[in-house]
């Protein structure tokens, strides 16, 4: 029989099961992986922070229910950033950070620094626990609002339709209305009784006696920022709801939003996995019960990826929770109010105002919403522009007020303003 030759078919299946072949072919898609992944890399991720950020980020945007982030060329410079909260770290009196970073609506950055408590090498994570302080204000004033939208209650009744224990000079309980409470406009002095507050006396009780103040103002026509007066919402948000305010928070807020390390209690925040310890420069305190009494002023606890998600919901990125409609009552201001220190980042914020429970100020043109928070041993604070879609959150847990500058070096960034050390991390 003579033998048949080749075909070219049989040639080709031969060329395609060559190892050479094979192995050369793995070469150049090898090759071309790495040029593309330096290309990405060097022009959009350059550190190593960065894409750990970027991993956490797509994690809590799956939790939004919307797919991971893709890469994309950014204003902000994150390497620099980075660098900057290293830098920040080296103080002696800062322990542990937490920083998340939303731009152009989505979380864009997510980094924990430092300890959880000084010298244990415990690292701070991103999902640290921290305390929120008077940033949980904003929590019973975004509550209050989404019972209002379901008509179980309205933000024009007044306080004492919905607070059993509240108490104002001259009968004004049945004046002043439930926005007036979260706009800090019941008419009292300042900071009313926090000092008992602090020495664990019950704030109902304290609520019950504020009708014994001077009336500094008629209700809803002048600003003083209150914590035992305004956690009267807590109140009505368990009367509305017939459910603890802890429960109604998971329930209308949390659950919903994918905030699953965020609690309202001191248990919830020292029985939490990980979590930052309260200083002062380096010596550890003791997390106290007193504002946890006061869970709608200053209960609130998470890790900078919660945070992270809870300013992005109010930037407008989980619209299916938090409608437009919705923020505009929250954000819109209500009260002018004095600045509020004299550093140099608060002179370089103009009109400041308050809505219900955040802040608004004019920052070069820009309009900024956010608010601070500060209790005994740890700090907070979330800047965000609601129009670009770019904000910063940070929690810390020390008395350091250093890192308040952060907030408008990124947002320098991002506006591409000229660099200017904010946190004055030259100084003492």
């Amino acid at each position: 029989m003579t033998p048949q030759k080749p075909s070219p078919a049989s040639d080709s299946r031969r060329f395609w099961r060559d190892p050479r072949f094979v192995w050369a072919a793995g070469a150049l898609l090898l090759v071309a992986l790495l040029i593309e992944l330096w290309v990405l890399g060097h022009h959009l991720v350059e550190t190593a922070p960065v894409r750990q950020g970027f991993r956490a980020a797509a994690r809590a945007e799956r939790t939004l229910g919307r797919g991971p982030l893709s890469p994309k060329a950014f204003r902000i410079d994150y390497g620099r950033i980075d660098a900057r909260a290293k830098e920040l770290m080296n103080r002696r009196d800062m322990v542990g950070l937490g920083i998340a970073v939303v731009e152009d609506g989505q979380l864009a950055f997510i980094k924990g620094y430092g300890e959880t408590k000084a010298g244990s090498g415990d690292k701070v994570g991103v999902q640290t626990s921290f305390r929120w302080a008077s940033n949980s204000k904003g929590v019973a004033s975004t509550l209050a609002a989404l019972l209002a939208r379901q008509g179980k209650l309205s933000l024009d009744d007044p306080v004492a339709r919905w607070s059993h224990s509240i108490r104002l000079p001259k009968g004004n309980e049945r004046v002043a209305t439930l926005a007036d409470a979260l706009s800090h406009r019941l008419g009292i002095v300042k900071n009313a009784y926090d000092d008992r507050l602090e020495d664990n006396e019950d704030p109902a009780q304290i609520r019950g006696e504020l009708g014994g103040l001077f009336p500094m103002c008629p209700p809803g026509t002048c600003f003083a920022y209150e914590n035992v007066g305004y956690d009267l919402i807590h109140e009505a948000i368990e009367k509305a709801t017939r459910e603890s305010y802890d429960r109604a928070a998971r329930h209308y807020l949390f659950g919903p939003l994918g905030m699953t390390g965020t609690t309202t209690t001191r248990d919830g925040l020292v029985n939490a996995r990980s979590w930052a310890q309260p200083h002062d420069g380096r010596r550890t305190l003791p997390v106290l019960e007193a504002y946890y009494r006061v869970p709608a002023a200053g209960g609130i606890n998470s890790s900078i990826i919660d945070m992270g998600i809870w300013m992005r919901a109010q930037m407008g990125g989980a619209p299916q929770v938090l409608p437009q409609s919705l923020l505009f009552t929250l954000h819109v201001p209500r009260v002018l109010t004095p600045r509020r220190g004299l550093a140099d980042y608060d002179l370089a914020q103009h009109g400041n105002s308050y809505g219900l429970g955040f802040r608004q100020s004019d920052y070069d043109g820009h309009h900024l919403v956010g608010h601070r928070g500060a209790v005994r041993g740890y700090r907070s604070l979330f800047l965000f522009d609601p129009a670009e879609k770019v904000g910063v959150a940070m929690l810390w847990n020390s008395q350091s007020v250093k890192p308040t500058g952060m907030a408008l070096e990124i947002l320098d960034q991002y506006y591409r303003r000229p660099s200017r050390d904010w946190m004055q991390l030259g100084r003492p």
